[in-house]
């Protein structure tokens, strides 16, 4: 096995076979959320762009920092579900499919919402905080963000990459996508690129937070198993 071959091995073995596992027992129902969730962003956008359904969806899913903070949060959990204005509906789909439906099988349904979430709020509070700093801030953002219309599933998705990337070992994968949001704002300094910053942020605390109880289970593997947990 050459060079490349075992770093692949070793960097998405894990993942792969996990989510191999799951599909092979469960098929279509292993990502049942995932799934559901791409139907609900698509119908989303059909409604969005008809003259009937345009302000129905801005009325339940449509998040700006101007808007009351009882609102924003009310509003949050459905913005997921509609695409960012100005992207293609079909990249947000993709995404949906194949990273929570990744999500879905390894950390199981309700933990891969609750993730989801907690990346999106980080971004929304974030955003907040960010214009009430301002402009001349590093983290601070210009006054007119706040009227800017914030949905999508990429603060989620790239949150949860970085969770189960962390979480399988393929520790190089979840550093390039966090390389690249860092990019991203570097490159083209937006509200969105530093939102995804925030979401990492936020996954990276629940990372550290974990990781104690993660570390205990691998070594309760290893001691099972009779292997040491260096080498588990």
């Amino acid at each position: 096995m050459n060079p490349l071959a075992r770093w692949a091995r070793a960097e998405w073995g894990p993942l792969h076979r996990t989510v191999r596992a799951g599909l092979r027992a469960r098929r279509a129902r292993a990502v049942a959320m995932a799934i559901g969730a791409v139907c609900l962003t698509a119908l989303l956008h059909f409604v969005h762009g008809r003259s009937w359904g345009y302000q129905f969806v801005q009325n339940v899913g449509a998040v700006r920092a101007e808007d009351p903070l009882w609102l924003a949060l009310l509003r949050t959990p459905l913005s997921l579900f509609v695409p960012a204005l100005g992207l293609p509906v079909w990249g947000a789909l993709l995404q949906i499919l194949l990273v929570f439906g990744i999500a879905e099988i390894c950390l199981g349904r309700w933990r891969t919402l609750a993730l989801a979430y907690t990346a999106t709020l980080a971004g929304t509070l974030y955003a907040r905080l960010g214009i009430a700093l301002g402009p001349g801030h590093p983290l601070g953002l210009p006054a007119s963000d706040a009227q800017v219309v914030d949905t999508g599933p990429s603060a989620a998705v790239v949150g949860l990459a970085v969770y189960v990337g962390w979480r399988y070992g393929a520790y190089v994968t979840a550093g390039a996508v966090v390389v690249a949001m860092v990019a991203e704002v570097v490159v083209k300094e937006n509200l969105a690129g530093k939102e995804h910053l925030a979401a990492i942020a936020a996954v990276l605390v629940l990372c550290a937070v974990t990781a104690p109880r993660q570390r205990v289970s691998r070594e309760r593997v290893g001691s099972r198993s009779g292997v040491p947990p260096s080498q588990s």
